[in-house]
């Protein structure tokens, strides 16, 4: 039988060509913090799962510093059912009483967190879970949320915090020995209390804290979409303010993009929101010149 030749030298010349594409983004972004915020999909598909852990780990071999910070929606919303509760949201935020705050820190601080280490580094990286008590990471107080329905009264939505500082002493000490930090959305009060923090608000405030280069969120849509839903690939700040006023940007969005927002003006360099179902969107996004999403800019 004989061989047909051209398959296999068509594939190495696209290989190649990616390869030599990623090289000017492997030398600009070495030694750079690079945060991900991984949530929705990529979390709960075993494939996607491979596929994002095989990238990170990648990254951080070709001398990026990638720090992950991951949500656990979906997991929660299971663990809670399984116990007879239905989570209830408003504004994008959880609402989070005594014993669903049990919940979020057993899911988010050991089985989904482990998970995450445990797949970098069976793809050849060395994670190590954090979460916002260890080294007095994330430190926080209680949100109160702004009533849309009555202007001038507060919502309060149980154990929810707002951060109100960021040590990143033991995230730089992983990264200076070439760990890779995952970090779970938990901080904790003066009281000693913990606090359910949004993962997109950690991620923007980690991004901002550690000077990164980008801030990457991986999402359950090809990025941030218009009202006919068609993609839109870069968005302004000016933009952005006229997107929540129309109501384009709504529910669990509204976190993501205000945080996003929030890092670029505080001088992350970029922001992206990328579709977390397409494998390796992380690699995609960062080492070629096509790159994947929206990106979102301060000005």
């Amino acid at each position: 039988m004989t061989q047909n030749t051209d398959q296999p030298s068509y594939s190495s010349t696209v290989k190649a060509d990616v390869l030599s594409e990623a090289l000017p983004y492997i030398r600009r972004f070495h030694g750079k913090t690079i945060v991900i915020k991984y949530g929705g999909n990529a979390m709960t598909e075993e494939h996607l799962q491979r596929s994002f852990a095989h990238d990170v780990v990648l990254l951080k071999l070709v001398g990026l510093k990638p720090v992950v910070v991951h949500g656990g929606g979906p997991q929660i919303n299971d663990a809670l059912r399984r116990i007879g509760k239905e989570g209830t949201f408003i504004q994008g935020m959880r609402v989070t009483d005594a014993e669903t705050m049990e919940v979020v820190e057993w899911v988010l601080g050991g089985q989904v967190q482990q998970d995450i280490v445990m797949m970098i580094n069976e793809a050849g990286g060395k994670a190590v879970g954090l979460t916002g008590k260890d080294g007095q990471l994330i430190q926080a107080k209680k949100k109160l949320l702004p009533d849309a329905n009555n202007p001038g009264n507060l919502l309060d939505i149980g154990f929810v915090g707002d951060i109100t500082c960021v040590e990143p002493a033991v995230v730089k000490a992983l990264q200076d020995d070439e760990f890779i930090p995952v970090i779970s959305s938990i901080g904790f009060g003066e009281d000693g209390r913990s606090y359910n923090i949004n993962a997109d608000v950690v991620a923007g405030k980690m991004a901002e804290v550690l000077g990164a280069e980008k801030l990457v969120m991986l999402t359950n849509t090809p990025g941030v979409l218009d009202k006919n839903g068609d993609l839109l690939r870069q968005l302004s700040a000016q933009t952005i303010d006229e997107l929540f006023k129309d109501g384009t940007i709504s529910g669990g969005m509204l976190p993501k993009i205000s945080s996003a927002l929030e890092a670029a003006r505080c001088g992350v360099n970029s922001v992206h929101v990328i579709d977390g179902r397409v494998p390796h969107s992380l690699l995609l996004e960062i080492l070629t010149d096509k790159g994947v999403g929206t990106m979102i800019r301060s000005h």
